[in-house]
């Protein structure tokens, strides 16, 4: 896996093993607070012929809890790290985890944000932005979906040679940078990830700024109503991706908006989910992660 720099690591908090400074150590149940109700749409995904569950997943600094999903038997099954959006590893993650494992994966989604805070009871969107989101950093994110990887190969039922990676709003931006940092990755789907923006010392380079180090296909889905991802800034990072001459394409579905995946809440648009869902698994088909 790829070797943090000096500047990366300067970036990763320095965590006290011995306190446990971990906010979460294991997953929640249900819905995250900020996303309820759900909606009457909401998809249940059932675990029958599945391996689900917890597992933790040896980081640089402790261990962080993750759900997986897998076809019951010894695999060797695809992996597909499934990176959660800004409301943490909750039922819905889960459930897209399932049906991974439903298409012949081992799916596995770590808590991403598990040293700085538990964003399942937080049911104010701008508190988990501001106390916890913010703070997490991109190095840390890359090297813990790294060590995630490394569990899914050691675990013994993860193919990693055959590696993907898929991640929703927050996570899709994260899927483009972790296309643009794993040497091990085959292919990335990112759902209305962000592209441009503001910087910051946790967060110091946008999608586009390292485009030409693209180490793997990415398919971006995008909605074309998306109040918080102008389309312009996608038709930026096109033409971005073909001045670096990388592999990528990215769809916008002109009628949905954000989280148009996200089935259980008033944002969901079911044809685009659908067609984004069957592109998903055609890309990993395409570019070796199946």
């Amino acid at each position: 896996m790829h070797a943090l720099t000096a500047d990366e690591i300067s970036l990763v908090p320095k965590i006290d093993l011995s306190r446990r400074l971990f906010a979460v150590t294991s997953l929640a149940a249900g819905f995250a607070s900020a996303v309820t109700p759900v909606s009457a749409a909401t998809i249940t995904t059932d675990a029958e012929g599945l391996d689900t569950g917890e597992a933790k997943v040896r980081v640089h600094d402790g261990e962080i809890p993750a759900y997986y999903a897998r076809p019951k038997g010894t695999g060797p099954f695809p992996t597909v790290l499934v990176v959660q959006e800004i409301f943490g590893v909750h039922e819905h993650i889960k459930d897209v985890c399932r049906r991974f494992g439903k298409e012949g994966y081992l799916a596995v989604a770590p808590a991403l944000y598990a040293r700085e805070g538990d964003v399942s009871t937080m049911s104010d969107i701008n508190q988990i932005i501001s106390q916890v989101v913010s703070k997490v950093p991109d190095a840390q994110v890359m090297q813990d979906l790294d060590a995630t990887a490394v569990w899914a190969k050691a675990e013994g039922r993860g193919d990693t040679s055959r590696l993907g990676i898929t991640g929703f709003c927050w996570g899709g931006r994260i899927v483009w940078l972790y296309a643009e940092h794993s040497p091990d990755l085959k292919a990335g789907v990112a759902w209305y990830g962000r592209l441009v923006g503001d910087t910051d010392p946790l967060h110091p380079e946008n999608p586009i700024d390292l485009v030409d180090q693209l180490k793997a296909p990415v398919l971006g889905l995008y909605g074309g109503k998306d109040q918080g991802i102008p389309v312009a800034s996608v038709e930026r990072m096109r033409e971005a991706v073909r001045q670096a001459g990388r592999t990528a394409e990215l769809q916008v579905y002109p009628e949905a908006g954000h989280g148009f995946h996200a089935d259980y809440r008033p944002s969901y648009d079911e044809p685009a989910a659908k067609d984004g869902w069957a592109r998903c698994l055609a890309w990993f088909r395409q570019h070796g992660a199946r």
